[in-house]
């Protein structure tokens, strides 16, 4: 069984035009890292030119689909019928991105098949990475 999952979504990032911009994304959870959600933009969709990734908790992004969550650099939160925005607060400025919620929903629902919630710790490998920070062997 594979421990990784990747799912490509379509982001329509908000700007100050009337019109929003299409640009793709990856969602990606790996059960190595049973809490996290990873959320990346290729080079080109970046004004970096260089790919873009966000990491914030898996229970941000469902709690957010039905309510404000998160109060630091990524925030989520419903908007209207059929759409979850992700906030990503930076030195640079603030990035909004909408993305369908039934992407986001099938996405979590494969995480958890892969983990359930409150089954994360079962997932983490605390003394192999307590070894690597100690940068010694077991």
């Amino acid at each position: 069984m594979s421990t990784v999952i990747e799912q490509s979504v379509q982001a329509r990032m908000v700007a100050s035009a009337p019109r929003m911009e299409t640009l793709p994304a990856t969602l990606h959870y790996d059960r190595t890292d049973p809490f996290a959600v990873r959320m990346a933009f290729p080079a080109p969709a970046t004004l970096e030119g260089t790919e873009v990734s966000w990491e914030f908790s898996r229970e941000l992004l469902t709690a957010g689909m039905d309510e404000p969550a998160g109060v630091g650099d990524v925030r989520v939160r419903p908007f209207g019928y059929d759409r979850t925005v992700l906030e990503f607060h930076a030195v640079e400025g603030i990035a909004m991105v909408h993305v369908r919620t039934s992407e986001v929903r099938r996405f979590l629902k494969r995480a958890q098949e892969l983990v359930p919630a409150g089954d994360e710790s079962l997932f983490l490998d605390l003394d192999g990475d307590l070894t690597e920070l100690l940068g010694g062997s077991a």
